[in-house]
């Protein structure tokens, strides 16, 4: 069954973007010609996405007025934080608004090109609670790395630090939401540390690898590094 419903965490305030990007909401920044997230919203459309809840803090009305000019009729809800509750607070809010058993979850900063229809078949399959995207990566040192067995189980989750290679955590979810929401989780909390590394034994966490395009702005050398990637990228991908 296709997944068709995604929240987008773009709630975040880009401090470390700061010296490139002053006075925007990270996911605003500009990457190509266009804000970031306009690349996120356009990957998500053609991967069949037909639901959007947008989670939404710092600066919220310049992100949905932009939503609204640009990305008229799109099916959009958002759901807003009077103050940060964090990355699990975020998404336990968001999941207000949400209508499916099942959605993705991504990251407004981010951009991952995983197959969203092999991960919704995968996450059904292994009647997973969270199914997470893993990257391959060599020679890194901003990343945690994850662990998983041969049944595509998670493991392990291992701290940053320089590994010559791994699988990261690229951002991009599919959360069974019964599964989530009956945890019980405070309103503030980390979606990585206060739940997948807490809770990856009990709610059946499985790890899918997808090595295609990558890429966090969160840091100015890698918001260059889109900038200068994603003028050559095909966005249809």
């Amino acid at each position: 069954m296709l997944i068709k419903e995604c929240i987008i965490l773009a709630g975040g305030l880009g401090t470390r973007l700061r010296s490139v990007v002053p006075d925007l909401p990270k996911c605003m920044a500009i990457v190509a010609g266009e804000p970031f997230l306009f690349h996120v919203i356009h990957y998500l459309q053609k991967q069949g996405i037909e639901k959007f809840i947008f989670s939404l803090g710092y600066l919220h009305n310049v992100i949905i007025k932009y939503i609204e000019d640009t990305f008229p009729g799109l099916p959009v809800k958002y759901s807003i934080e009077d103050e940060p509750l964090g990355t699990g607070g975020a998404i336990q809010l968001a999941l207000q608004e949400a209508t499916e058993k099942n959605v993705f979850v991504v990251n407004g900063d981010t951009l991952f090109k995983v197959d969203l229809s092999k991960m919704s078949s995968f996450h059904s399959d292994y009647n997973a609670g969270c199914s997470l995207a893993l990257k391959p990566m060599k020679d890194f040192d901003r990343y945690g790395v994850v662990g998983f067995d041969a049944d595509h189980t998670i493991v392990t989750f291992n701290e940053k630090k320089q590994y010559k290679e791994g699988y990261i955590n690229g951002g991009v979810y599919a959360l069974h939401v019964p599964s989530f929401l009956e945890l019980k989780l405070p309103a503030k909390f980390s979606f990585e540390k206060d739940y997948l590394e807490k809770y990856f034994l009990q709610q059946n966490m499985k790890a899918l690898v997808q090595d295609t395009y990558f890429i966090d702005i969160g840091v100015p050398e890698d918001y260059e590094r889109a900038n200068r990637e994603m003028k050559t990228v095909d966005h249809g991908q």
